[in-house]
Order: C-alpha cells, then sequence, then structure tokens
C-alpha cells in the first residue's frame, strides 16, 4: 500500500529501523484497540436508554472505521470493528442489522486469516457468537453446527477465559444442555481479571450470573 511504502521510504531517509517503525505502528493501532474497547464497555454495560446506546454505538463505529482505514492489516483492530458492528446489529435487531451482521463476519474471517491467535483467538470468540445468534439461511447464515466449531477453537485457544467459555455456556444453554452449560458458565464466572478490563468483566459476569440464575430455573422445573 502507499502508506506503507511512504513509511518505509521514511524510515530510511530518517536512519530509522524497519522494525522500530513497525513496533511504533503496532503500539498506536493498540492504544486505539484499546479506546474502542473501554468505549464499547461503557455503551455496552452503563448506558441504559437504547437511543442514547444507538447514537454511542453508531459514533464509535465511525472511530473504528478510521483506525482500520489506519491500520488495515491489523487483526486487533479488524476483530474490534468486528465487535463494534455486531453490538450495533444486536441494539437495532430485526433484518436492519443483517447487513453489519454480515461485514462483521468477513471482518473476523479477515483477522483469522491475518493470525487466528490474535486476542487470545477472540475472533474464533466473536465468530461462534453470531454463527448461533442470527438466524439461519435464508435470512442469514446461522449454524450451530459452525457455532460449536469455531467456539471450540476459542477454547482451544484460550481455555480460562471468559468470553469463551461465557459464550460456549451460553450457546450450551440456548441448546437446553443445561449440565454443559453451567460448567462452562462456572468457569467463566471465576476467569482471571483482565487487565485494563474492569468494565466488561464486571459487565459479563452479570451476564453469566442471569444465565445461570436462568439454568437452575429450567433444572427446577424437572
Amino acid at each position: 500500500m502507499k502508506i506503507t511504502r511512504f513509511a518505509m521510504i521514511c524510515a530510511f531517509a530518517l536512519g530509522l529501523p524497519l522494525s522500530a517503525n513497525a513496533d511504533t505502528a503496532n503500539n498506536e493501532a493498540m492504544n486505539g484497540v484499546a479506546h474502542l474497547q473501554e468505549e464499547w464497555a461503557r455503551i455496552k454495560y452503563q448506558m441504559t436508554d437504547e437511543k442514547q446506546q444507538l447514537e454511542a454505538i453508531h459514533q464509535l463505529e465511525t472511530e473504528g472505521e478510521s483506525l482500520l482505514n489506519l491500520y488495515p492489516d491489523s487483526p486487533e483492530v479488524i476483530i474490534w470493528q468486528g465487535i463494534v458492528l455486531s453490538t450495533d446489529a444486536g441494539i437495532v435487531r430485526g433484518i436492519s442489522a443483517l447487513g453489519k451482521v454480515n461485514d462483521a463476519r468477513d471482518l473476523f474471517e479477515k483477522s483469522i486469516a491475518l493470525d487466528p491467535t490474535a486476542l487470545d483467538g477472540s475472533a474464533y470468540t466473536s465468530l461462534g457468537s453470531l454463527y448461533y445468534q442470527v438466524p439461519p439461511w435464508p435470512l442469514a447464515f446461522g449454524s450451530d453446527s459452525k457455532a460449536e466449531e469455531f467456539l471450540k477453537k476459542a477454547l482451544e485457544l484460550n481455555p480460562d477465559g471468559i468470553d469463551p467459555n461465557y459464550f460456549y455456556g451460553d450457546f450450551l444453554l440456548q441448546n437446553d444442555h443445561y449440565a454443559e452449560a453451567k460448567f462452562y458458565l462456572e468457569k467463566a464466572l471465576n476467569a482471571p481479571d483482565r487487565p485494563s478490563r474492569a468494565s466488561a468483566d464486571a459487565g459479563r459476569r452479570a451476564e453469566i450470573a442471569k444465565a445461570l440464575y436462568e439454568i437452575a430455573q429450567e433444572v427446577s422445573k424437572n
């Protein structure tokens, strides 16, 4: 790309090693990702007004798109723009959200092609969650078999992580596998805290507690 070639020329002209230039770009990309993560958690877990939430996620989409334009080959940036788009779709719901769901899927697949281990395999977690939450063909691309495949891959890469265990547990819950779901959800609940992700972890644990309560209610009926 022209920007990349320009950066290389500048590095040579300034006598800078290309590795240092690449490290600087990666650090800047990750700073942008940290901002997306922080704002996403605030929007998803701290905002209660749906209209304000939608306005905020649209603004975050714009910021994510700008970051992606700067770092188009950063798997971490790609993952987080996909997460923002899929969150937007979850707020909007309905047929009108399917375009953004498709875009999010494409981003997760692109990230996997670049680096499947980026952010501890988060692209697999996010892709798997899409596959069990969207409708199947002909409306969308939903598939429980693909969801399970991707979620299990996420667990291979990050077996103790809060998100892969939560989403696999939720997937099992949606399919009425209560005992298995409880195992993974409890594992998610006790997962280690993530550095600089306190708000996201607190919000996720609230979702886990809700899912565990749902399991208890279902089991008590039998």
